[in-house]
């Protein structure tokens, strides 16, 4: 945990932002694998963690604005519980880690919340995301008409936004310490891949370094062959010379802040003249994309920007023809770049997502796009100082994609059809990185992990 500080500091930021009434914070509880007794690894909430930094579960917290009141709610372990489980710090032991000192038993949750409902007064939560939680809310404060989200609260989602969304020092460090562990799995992967290897022998030794530097995953890895299908869990197919490896990966550190790098690489340790060409389109474009970083661009701009990069270097390839400009206002690049090129992160890997991906990525008077493609786009707002954000370009080569197109001739005055097939297994390419906006621009966070094609190429394993 940070020090307690941290936490009362942003609990006041949230109470002046709200001003009135309660707000009603819903940690997790363990959900079982097969049996009660076999659970999946515990994840605490990220709000819950954000504003109270205590990662166990069946835990809730209610901050009374009117009433200058903040309380925890849990239950401490039965002797019959400690057997299992060891001795535990008490739920008053662990409110003080984070500057509350009135506790109460989680029956006393039901009695606090059911007695405000009573009275009328205003109950602010955040939307869930998770069954348990949503038949818990819906319980505890009787919501009996509609889904229990339409009465989520929109004040306090704006307000939790706003705050979560601005990284402090303390963040940051975080953030770095994952990247710092994220450096360890790619490096190992890209050294360690050879031909004749399956997939999951890497996805499998990158979870253990997570695992073992005291972190977890962010996400479940992306290791494949097949990069073309963006996010391929599916790590089950034999490595071949020749290869090329869209590695997705990345670690939580130890309080749970994310990271979320990519590279590519072949296996074999040596990209084809065809494989550099792609791959220095992608990477071009992801350089000028984070180099237009700055507060106040949209992140849409950012977003198109390289959508060019990526279109004038296919033209030059002979892939795509006529002026960049329309071809990209009308779409068509999008054969080959299918979805969007960053988003917000932080405690989540796609930062506070479940909030509402609108309300995240979007605001300014920005509305998302209807346009394949571009509609995919998770963040387009304008960037601040201490946002951070993923700036990944990649070009993808679908073969059912490239049919569908192809038998409607679809945007054909920008692309050449016939020179696509020539593409069509080609795979996919993707580069990743995680930058920091700061007041004149961006810093790229984290230990640089290896790009470059000479510099992939001199880390990869040799046959």
């Amino acid at each position: 945990m940070f020090d307690a500080k941290i936490y009362v500091q942003r609990r006041a930021g949230l109470k002046k932002a709200i001003e009135s009434g309660l707000l009603f914070f819903l940690g997790n509880d363990e959900s079982p694998m097969n049996y009660t007794d076999n659970p999946y690894h515990f994840r605490q909430d990220s709000s819950f963690l954000y504003y109270w930094g205590l990662d166990n579960p069946g835990l809730a917290a209610i901050i009374d604005i009117d009433g200058d009141k903040e309380m925890l709610f849990g239950d401490d372990l039965t002797v019959e519980e400690i057997v299992w489980m060891g001795p535990q710090p008490t739920l008053r032991e662990r409110s003080l880690q984070c500057g509350v000192r009135e506790t109460g038993p989680s029956k006393d949750l039901e009695v606090t919340l059911k007695a405000a409902v009573r009275e009328g007064r205003a109950i602010h939560f955040l939307p869930q995301y998770r069954s348990d939680s949503i038949l818990k809310v819906q319980h505890l404060l009787g919501i009996h008409q509609g889904p229990v989200n339409d009465y989520a609260s929109k004040v306090l989602t704006k307000a939790v936004i706003d705050q979560r969304a601005v990284k402090k020092r303390e963040e940051i460090e975080q953030i770095e310490a994952a990247i710092a562990i994220t450096y360890d799995m790619q490096t190992m992967a890209m050294r360690e891949s050879k031909a004749g290897m399956y997939e999951r022998e890497v996805a499998g030794a990158m979870e253990g370094i997570a695992v073992s530097k005291g972190g977890n995953l962010a996400f479940p890895i992306i290791f494949s062959v097949h990069g073309e299908t963006l996010h391929n869990h599916f790590h089950g197919n034999k490595m071949k010379s020749g290869d090329i490896v869209v590695n997705d990966s990345g670690a939580e550190s130890s309080l749970h802040y994310a990271s979320d790098i990519t590279r590519t690489f072949p296996v074999g340790g040596r990209f084809s003249e065809r494989q550099k060409d792609i791959y220095r389109i992608v990477l071009s474009a992801q350089e000028a994309g984070m180099r237009s970083i700055k507060p106040g661009v949209k992140f849409k701009d950012v977003h198109i920007l390289m959508c060019k990069v990526l279109a004038s270097g296919l033209r030059d390839l002979g892939l795509m023809r006529g002026d960049l400009d329309e071809a990209v206002n009308e779409g068509a690049h999008a054969l080959f770049f299918q979805c969007g090129s960053g988003h917000m992160m932080g405690l989540d890997v796609h930062d506070m997502e479940n909030l509402g991906e609108d309300l995240v990525g979007y605001g300014d008077g920005i509305r998302r796009s209807e346009q394949f493609g571009l509609r995919s786009l998770r963040l387009a707002k304008a960037l601040q100082p201490d946002f951070v954000v993923t700036v990944e370009p990649g070009l993808y080569f679908i073969p059912q994609l490239i049919d569908a197109w192809k038998a409607s001739k679809k945007l054909a005055q920008f692309v050449d059809y016939q020179m696509v097939e020539k593409y069509r297994d080609f795979g996919g390419i993707r580069v990743e990185d995680d930058v920091l906006v700061v007041d004149d621009g961006y810093r790229l966070l984290g230990k640089i992990i290896p790009k470059t094609i000479e510099e992939v190429e001199g880390l990869s394993s040799r046959q």
